[in-house]
């Protein structure tokens, strides 16, 4: 019987050496990718087959009912929380975990604590005006980002013939990239969607007060026109959209001022200053990701783990669940390690495009700028920031009295925003360290800037003849300021 057992624990060890030792596909790494349609082929080659419902034309009956008002006679605030048909990630330590919300950038926002807030419309006031400031929808990861190095690493590894993978990383000896860049997801393309049809289900009634059609803003970046266009098609209808507003688009590149994308045209945003975030972001990364590099380093021969490295396969998680439904990534990770990939993320706002930069001010001004001469129906006459003064000098590209307008931006310029606006609740607990998480911090980017979030400014007349301004984000608590007496 010993020898039996010896036998079979022999034949176990050799059978473990031999997984351990399984070389990683030469291919591991590699970019893949994919197009559609495919080449050579037309809708228009085929056209007399498929006419358009236009030319069928028996659309049945069609009468249209009144406007929707959810945000002022429902009894509470509407609100949105679906991430289908995302596979919710599981963490390596199999906590009951939100890995989702922790990424930060991504998706969902929260209400900052105070469960008793709403974007309601109080008794006995009503509204005149609502200003939307959107982000994109989740979208592949920036051209040379972390996600895409590692990926070419990984490949120059497996080139050698010496990458090997085991354990939890296995997955590895045959992944390949097949993240893009830039431009939205299918996920990304429903999350604009279904804010445009939440946002008529909300504020429909509004449209009444237009004499024109409305003019709404994005920038000339595909990811912008394209959530651009989503949030109109939901908002408007997919047969109807293309006749019912005016699209306007700025151009984002350097030479040209936009209040929608102001990094250009402020050199001081990447100065040293700017580029502290690097060092806290890297200083947090090389603690909170220890315990990983110890864990997982063992599984992977012939390429370094690092905190850089481990970050990446983070970030991965993010983009390839939000690109491709699931990533493998997920639960390598304990839930500790994703608050501390949240954190990282706080750091790099902070100091970057939030508070802790000095430039962060300027860069958002502009887009105040705006909002005041909409408020106050007063054309800019100073234009020391990032307006441009073609589109704002006239009233076709830069309606004043509009009922409902809607410019779409980037994370980074939302969160300069808020600091132009002096929302001083985010930044009421200091500075971020680089060496810990702080107990009950104010600012968290998964608050302020996830992908699809968006901040509404409501313009109320309250039953003390006085307009009211407040702004809510998502469902965060709204900032209410007096405007001039009705």
């Amino acid at each position: 019987m010993i020898q039996i057992w010896d036998l079979l624990s022999a034949l176990l060890l050799a059978r473990s050496a031999h997984a351990a030792a399984t070389l990683a596909s030469s291919f591991a790494g590699s970019t893949s990718t994919a197009v559609f349609p495919p080449p050579g082929v037309s809708v228009t080659s085929d056209a007399s087959f498929f006419p358009d419902a236009t030319q069928i034309n028996v659309f049945g009956p069609t009468p249209t009912g009144d406007e929707a008002f959810a945000i002022a006679t429902a009894p509470v605030s509407p609100d949105y929380a679906n991430v289908f048909p995302l596979v919710e990630p599981a963490t390596s330590d199999n906590k009951k975990f939100d890995v989702i919300h922790s990424w930060g950038k991504p998706l969902t926002s929260s209400n900052l604590g105070l469960t008793n807030s709403s974007a309601k419309i109080p008794d006995g006031c009503t509204l005149q005006q609502v200003h939307l400031l959107h982000r994109h929808g989740a979208r592949y990861p920036t051209s040379g980002s972390a996600p895409a190095s590692f990926a070419a690493a990984l490949h120059a590894a497996a080139s050698t013939g010496n990458l090997s993978a085991s354990g939890p990383l296995a997955f590895l000896n045959t992944w390949t990239y097949k993240l893009g860049a830039e431009i939205l997801t299918p996920f990304g393309r429903a999350q604009l969607f279904e804010l445009g049809v939440g946002f008529r289900v909300k504020y429909g009634d509004l449209l009444k007060g237009f004499t024109d059609l409305p003019v709404w803003r994005t920038t000339s970046e595909e990811r912008m026109v394209d959530s651009a266009l989503h949030f109109a098609a939901g908002f408007f209808g997919v047969q109807e959209y293309q006749n019912d507003y005016q699209q306007l688009i700025e151009i984002e590149a350097q030479g040209f001022n936009s209040t929608l994308a102001p990094y250009d045209q402020c050199p001081n945003a990447n100065n040293a200053i700017a580029a502290t975030a690097t060092n806290f972001t890297n200083q947090w990364a090389s603690i909170y990701l220890a315990d990983a590099q110890k864990r997982l380093a063992p599984h992977l021969k012939g390429f370094t783990l690092n905190a850089t490295s481990l970050s990446a396969m983070q970030q991965l998680c993010a983009y390839e669940t939000v690109a491709l439904g699931y990533s493998a990534f997920c639960d390598l990770f304990t839930e500790e390690e994703w608050k501390g990939y949240e954190y990282s993320v706080d750091l790099s706002f902070w100091y970057n495009n939030g508070p802790g930069n000095p430039a962060v001010a300027a860069q958002g001004i502009g887009w105040v700028q705006e909002l005041v001469s909409r408020l106050t129906q007063t054309p800019i006459t100073e234009f020391a920031s990032t307006v441009n003064g073609t589109i704002v000098g006239s009233n076709v590209t830069f309606p004043l009295s509009q009922p409902i307008f809607a410019d779409a931006t980037h994370d980074t310029v939302i969160s300069a925003i808020v600091v132009a606006m002096n929302f001083t609740s985010l930044a009421a607990t200091g500075p971020l360290p680089g060496t810990h998480i702080p107990t009950n911090r104010s600012y968290i980017v998964n608050q302020i800037s996830p992908f699809g979030s968006n901040m509404v400014g409501q313009v109320l007349s309250c039953p003390a003849s006085s307009l009211f301004f407040r702004f809510h984000h998502q469902h965060h608590h709204p900032n209410t300021h007096p405007l001039a007496p009705q």
